[in-house]
Protein backbone atom coordinates (compact mmCIF):
# COMPACT_ATOMS: atom_id res chain seq x y z
CA UNK A 1 0.00 0.00 0.00
CA UNK A 2 2.86 2.93 1.11
CA UNK A 3 4.64 1.60 -2.65
CA UNK A 4 1.14 2.01 -4.17
CA UNK A 5 0.51 5.07 -2.60
CA UNK A 6 3.98 6.48 -3.12
CA UNK A 7 3.96 5.83 -6.49
CA UNK A 8 0.21 7.88 -6.84
CA UNK A 9 1.84 10.76 -5.47
CA UNK A 10 4.35 10.85 -8.04
CA UNK A 11 2.06 10.14 -11.06
CA UNK A 12 0.03 13.14 -9.21
CA UNK A 13 2.74 15.59 -8.91
CA UNK A 14 3.96 14.67 -12.70
CA UNK A 15 0.36 15.37 -14.03
CA UNK A 16 0.17 18.26 -11.79
CA UNK A 17 3.47 19.63 -13.49
CA UNK A 18 2.38 18.84 -16.82
CA UNK A 19 -0.96 20.23 -16.92
CA UNK A 20 0.55 23.48 -15.31
CA UNK A 21 3.15 23.80 -18.32
CA UNK A 22 0.73 22.92 -20.46
CA UNK A 23 -1.80 25.55 -19.14
CA UNK A 24 0.63 28.18 -18.67
CA UNK A 25 1.80 27.43 -22.84
CA UNK A 26 -1.62 28.29 -23.69
CA UNK A 27 -2.03 31.26 -21.49
CA UNK A 28 1.23 33.40 -21.67
CA UNK A 29 0.44 33.80 -25.04
CA UNK A 30 -2.80 35.11 -24.84
CA UNK A 31 -1.44 37.24 -21.63
CA UNK A 32 1.50 38.97 -23.82
CA UNK A 33 -1.42 40.05 -27.02
CA UNK A 34 -3.54 41.56 -23.89
CA UNK A 35 -0.25 43.57 -22.74
CA UNK A 36 0.83 44.67 -26.16
CA UNK A 37 -2.84 46.09 -26.67
CA UNK A 38 -2.68 48.41 -23.91
CA UNK A 39 1.02 49.36 -24.40
CA UNK A 40 2.34 52.28 -26.70
CA UNK A 41 3.18 51.29 -29.97
CA UNK A 42 6.83 52.22 -29.61
CA UNK A 43 7.13 49.80 -27.27
CA UNK A 44 5.69 47.01 -29.38
CA UNK A 45 7.95 47.46 -32.04
CA UNK A 46 10.78 48.08 -29.76
CA UNK A 47 10.26 44.01 -28.34
CA UNK A 48 9.95 45.62 -24.82
CA UNK A 49 6.28 43.86 -24.28
CA UNK A 50 6.35 41.10 -22.87
CA UNK A 51 3.84 40.31 -20.34
CA UNK A 52 3.10 43.67 -18.67
CA UNK A 53 1.84 46.79 -20.69
CA UNK A 54 4.48 49.02 -21.17
CA UNK A 55 3.71 52.77 -21.40
CA UNK A 56 0.37 52.12 -20.56
CA UNK A 57 -2.55 53.61 -23.04
CA UNK A 58 -6.47 53.00 -24.22
CA UNK A 59 -5.56 54.58 -27.58
CA UNK A 60 -5.66 51.15 -29.36
CA UNK A 61 -8.89 50.48 -28.49
CA UNK A 62 -9.66 53.97 -29.11
CA UNK A 63 -9.37 53.34 -32.51
CA UNK A 64 -11.04 50.05 -32.59
CA UNK A 65 -14.31 51.22 -31.23
CA UNK A 66 -13.69 54.51 -33.25
CA UNK A 67 -13.94 52.06 -36.23
CA UNK A 68 -17.10 51.55 -38.03
CA UNK A 69 -15.98 48.54 -40.30
CA UNK A 70 -14.20 46.82 -37.23
CA UNK A 71 -17.98 47.23 -35.25
CA UNK A 72 -19.72 46.25 -38.65
CA UNK A 73 -17.97 43.11 -38.99
CA UNK A 74 -18.05 42.76 -34.94
CA UNK A 75 -22.16 42.77 -35.70
CA UNK A 76 -21.93 40.09 -38.54
CA UNK A 77 -20.03 37.41 -36.88
CA UNK A 78 -22.51 38.06 -33.51
CA UNK A 79 -25.56 37.44 -36.00
CA UNK A 80 -23.73 34.92 -37.57
CA UNK A 81 -22.83 32.83 -34.43
CA UNK A 82 -26.33 33.24 -32.97
CA UNK A 83 -28.48 32.56 -35.51
CA UNK A 84 -25.81 29.91 -37.33
CA UNK A 85 -26.10 28.04 -33.74
CA UNK A 86 -30.05 28.06 -33.12
CA UNK A 87 -29.84 26.54 -37.02
CA UNK A 88 -27.34 23.74 -36.36
CA UNK A 89 -29.41 22.76 -33.08
CA UNK A 90 -32.88 22.31 -35.12
CA UNK A 91 -31.36 20.77 -37.73
CA UNK A 92 -29.37 18.27 -35.88
CA UNK A 93 -31.74 17.72 -33.12
CA UNK A 94 -34.41 17.25 -36.04
CA UNK A 95 -32.26 14.66 -37.51
CA UNK A 96 -30.75 12.31 -34.64
CA UNK A 97 -33.46 12.16 -32.80
CA UNK A 98 -36.00 10.09 -35.36
CA UNK A 99 -32.79 8.16 -36.23
CA UNK A 100 -32.37 7.15 -32.47
CA UNK A 101 -35.97 6.04 -32.01
CA UNK A 102 -35.98 1.99 -32.84
CA UNK A 103 -39.34 2.60 -34.67
CA UNK A 104 -37.80 4.95 -37.50
CA UNK A 105 -37.44 2.21 -40.02
CA UNK A 106 -34.82 4.12 -42.37
CA UNK A 107 -32.46 5.00 -39.69
CA UNK A 108 -29.89 2.87 -40.01
CA UNK A 109 -28.96 4.35 -44.24
CA UNK A 110 -29.25 7.79 -42.43
CA UNK A 111 -26.73 6.84 -40.31
CA UNK A 112 -24.90 5.29 -42.53
CA UNK A 113 -25.27 8.33 -45.35
CA UNK A 114 -23.75 11.02 -42.46
CA UNK A 115 -20.82 8.20 -41.54
CA UNK A 116 -20.09 8.55 -45.36
CA UNK A 117 -19.46 12.27 -45.16
CA UNK A 118 -16.93 12.20 -42.14
CA UNK A 119 -15.39 10.13 -44.62
CA UNK A 120 -14.89 11.60 -48.04
CA UNK A 121 -15.51 15.41 -48.00
CA UNK A 122 -16.65 17.63 -51.11
CA UNK A 123 -13.92 19.33 -52.89
CA UNK A 124 -14.04 22.91 -52.60
CA UNK A 125 -14.58 23.25 -56.65
CA UNK A 126 -17.63 22.03 -56.43
CA UNK A 127 -18.69 23.35 -53.35
CA UNK A 128 -18.31 26.84 -54.83
CA UNK A 129 -20.36 25.70 -58.16
CA UNK A 130 -22.86 24.79 -55.75
CA UNK A 131 -23.29 27.93 -53.71
CA UNK A 132 -23.01 29.95 -56.66
CA UNK A 133 -26.04 27.81 -58.56
CA UNK A 134 -28.36 28.30 -55.22
CA UNK A 135 -27.54 31.89 -55.48
CA UNK A 136 -26.34 31.86 -52.01
CA UNK A 137 -22.28 33.47 -52.73
CA UNK A 138 -22.11 37.00 -51.21
CA UNK A 139 -25.11 36.36 -49.31
CA UNK A 140 -24.58 35.24 -45.20
CA UNK A 141 -26.49 32.14 -45.82
CA UNK A 142 -23.41 30.98 -47.36
CA UNK A 143 -22.05 30.60 -43.95
CA UNK A 144 -25.50 29.64 -41.92
CA UNK A 145 -26.60 26.50 -44.38
CA UNK A 146 -23.53 24.59 -45.80
CA UNK A 147 -22.65 23.44 -42.27
CA UNK A 148 -25.97 23.20 -41.08
CA UNK A 149 -25.17 19.82 -39.73
CA UNK A 150 -22.13 18.36 -38.41
CA UNK A 151 -21.78 14.55 -38.82
CA UNK A 152 -19.66 14.33 -35.68
CA UNK A 153 -21.83 16.47 -33.49
CA UNK A 154 -24.74 14.43 -34.83
CA UNK A 155 -23.45 10.85 -33.29
CA UNK A 156 -23.06 12.51 -30.02
CA UNK A 157 -26.51 13.93 -30.17
CA UNK A 158 -27.96 11.10 -31.63
CA UNK A 159 -26.08 9.03 -28.61
CA UNK A 160 -27.52 11.44 -25.94
CA UNK A 161 -31.23 10.63 -27.34
CA UNK A 162 -30.33 6.89 -27.74
CA UNK A 163 -30.07 6.97 -23.60
CA UNK A 164 -33.29 8.46 -22.86
CA UNK A 165 -35.86 5.76 -21.28
CA UNK A 166 -38.28 4.44 -24.18
CA UNK A 167 -40.78 4.27 -21.74
CA UNK A 168 -41.24 8.28 -20.99
CA UNK A 169 -41.49 8.73 -24.73
CA UNK A 170 -44.54 6.05 -24.54
CA UNK A 171 -46.38 7.66 -21.53
CA UNK A 172 -45.89 10.69 -23.82
CA UNK A 173 -47.40 9.17 -26.74
CA UNK A 174 -50.22 7.62 -24.39
CA UNK A 175 -50.92 10.86 -22.79
CA UNK A 176 -51.69 11.96 -26.89
CA UNK A 177 -48.49 14.09 -27.26
CA UNK A 178 -47.68 14.64 -30.91
CA UNK A 179 -44.37 13.94 -31.59
CA UNK A 180 -43.16 17.95 -31.76
CA UNK A 181 -45.08 18.17 -28.28
CA UNK A 182 -43.04 15.41 -27.10
CA UNK A 183 -39.80 16.68 -28.62
CA UNK A 184 -40.62 20.30 -27.32
CA UNK A 185 -41.86 19.25 -23.75
CA UNK A 186 -40.04 16.36 -22.76
CA UNK A 187 -36.71 15.43 -25.12
CA UNK A 188 -35.46 19.05 -25.09
CA UNK A 189 -35.71 19.66 -21.49
CA UNK A 190 -33.78 16.30 -20.76
CA UNK A 191 -31.14 17.38 -23.35
CA UNK A 192 -30.38 20.34 -22.14
CA UNK A 193 -26.10 19.02 -21.19
CA UNK A 194 -25.84 17.89 -25.09
CA UNK A 195 -27.62 20.83 -26.38
CA UNK A 196 -25.31 22.97 -24.13
CA UNK A 197 -21.81 21.20 -25.46
CA UNK A 198 -22.83 20.89 -29.08
CA UNK A 199 -24.10 24.70 -28.96
CA UNK A 200 -20.59 26.00 -27.68
CA UNK A 201 -19.50 23.85 -30.48
CA UNK A 202 -21.13 25.23 -33.37
CA UNK A 203 -20.66 28.61 -31.45
CA UNK A 204 -17.08 28.77 -31.78
CA UNK A 205 -16.85 27.39 -34.99
CA UNK A 206 -19.03 30.46 -36.50
CA UNK A 207 -16.95 32.81 -33.92
CA UNK A 208 -13.91 31.49 -35.75
CA UNK A 209 -15.30 31.16 -39.39
CA UNK A 210 -12.78 32.97 -41.81
CA UNK A 211 -11.59 30.47 -44.91
CA UNK A 212 -15.76 29.94 -45.69
CA UNK A 213 -16.02 33.97 -45.89
CA UNK A 214 -12.96 33.97 -48.21
CA UNK A 215 -14.24 31.69 -50.14
CA UNK A 216 -17.77 32.55 -50.97
CA UNK A 217 -18.20 36.61 -49.85
CA UNK A 218 -16.81 39.06 -51.57
CA UNK A 219 -18.47 41.85 -50.75
CA UNK A 220 -16.49 43.97 -47.42
CA UNK A 221 -19.83 45.06 -46.23
CA UNK A 222 -20.18 41.30 -45.41
CA UNK A 223 -17.27 40.31 -44.22
CA UNK A 224 -17.12 38.67 -40.80
CA UNK A 225 -14.52 40.00 -37.74
CA UNK A 226 -12.23 37.32 -38.77
CA UNK A 227 -11.46 38.37 -42.28
CA UNK A 228 -11.37 41.89 -40.77
CA UNK A 229 -8.84 40.49 -37.97
CA UNK A 230 -6.48 39.42 -40.90
CA UNK A 231 -7.09 42.38 -43.25
CA UNK A 232 -5.70 44.62 -40.04
CA UNK A 233 -2.67 42.01 -40.02
CA UNK A 234 -1.77 42.17 -43.58
CA UNK A 235 -2.25 45.98 -43.19
CA UNK A 236 1.57 48.38 -42.84
CA UNK A 237 -1.06 51.40 -42.01
CA UNK A 238 -4.02 52.16 -40.76
CA UNK A 239 -6.96 54.14 -42.35
CA UNK A 240 -8.71 56.50 -39.68
CA UNK A 241 -11.40 59.37 -40.47
CA UNK A 242 -10.19 63.01 -40.53
CA UNK A 243 -13.24 64.02 -38.96
CA UNK A 244 -12.76 61.67 -36.33
CA UNK A 245 -12.68 63.64 -32.82
CA UNK A 246 -9.68 61.47 -31.95
CA UNK A 247 -8.26 62.09 -34.69
CA UNK A 248 -5.40 64.23 -33.63
CA UNK A 249 -3.93 61.52 -31.33
CA UNK A 250 -4.24 59.05 -33.47
CA UNK A 251 -2.81 59.92 -36.24
CA UNK A 252 0.72 58.86 -35.79
CA UNK A 253 -0.04 55.18 -34.56
CA UNK A 254 1.36 52.21 -35.46
CA UNK A 255 -0.78 49.47 -36.45
CA UNK A 256 1.11 46.59 -34.01
CA UNK A 257 -1.21 47.87 -31.20
CA UNK A 258 -4.62 47.85 -32.73
CA UNK A 259 -4.06 44.51 -34.39
CA UNK A 260 -3.60 43.09 -30.66
CA UNK A 261 -6.48 44.78 -29.43
CA UNK A 262 -8.34 43.63 -32.21
CA UNK A 263 -7.23 40.01 -31.22
CA UNK A 264 -8.70 40.71 -28.19
CA UNK A 265 -12.06 41.74 -28.87
CA UNK A 266 -12.19 38.89 -31.00
CA UNK A 267 -11.43 36.19 -28.45
CA UNK A 268 -12.62 37.66 -25.35
CA UNK A 269 -16.79 37.11 -25.52
CA UNK A 270 -16.02 33.55 -26.47
CA UNK A 271 -13.77 33.04 -23.28
CA UNK A 272 -16.45 34.95 -21.39
CA UNK A 273 -18.71 32.94 -22.13
CA UNK A 274 -17.57 29.56 -21.83
CA UNK A 275 -17.28 29.56 -17.99
CA UNK A 276 -20.92 29.39 -17.77
CA UNK A 277 -21.71 26.84 -19.90
CA UNK A 278 -18.29 24.51 -19.17
CA UNK A 279 -20.59 22.15 -16.77
CA UNK A 280 -23.13 21.61 -19.22
CA UNK A 281 -20.18 21.21 -21.47
CA UNK A 282 -18.49 18.15 -19.54
CA UNK A 283 -22.05 16.56 -18.77
CA UNK A 284 -23.13 16.20 -22.23
CA UNK A 285 -20.16 15.28 -23.70
CA UNK A 286 -19.57 12.11 -21.28
CA UNK A 287 -23.49 11.39 -21.59
CA UNK A 288 -23.17 11.58 -24.79
CA UNK A 289 -20.16 9.62 -25.41
CA UNK A 290 -21.26 6.17 -23.60
CA UNK A 291 -22.85 4.89 -26.58
CA UNK A 292 -22.27 4.88 -30.46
Amino acid sequence: MKKASASWQVFNAANFIFLTLLGLAMFLPFLGVLAQSFSSSEAVIAGKVLFWPIDFTWINYQYVFSDASIWRSFGITVYITVVGTLINLIATASLAYPVSRQEYVGRKLVVVMVLITMVFSAPLVPNFILMKSLGLTNTLWALLLPGAISAFNFFIMRSFFMQIPSEIIDSGRIDGCTELRMIWSIVLPLSKPVMASLGIFYAIGHWNTYMNALYYINNPALRPLQVKLRQLIDANEINIDPSASQFSSLAHMDPEGIKMATIIIATLPIVLIYPFLQKHFVKGMMVGSVKS
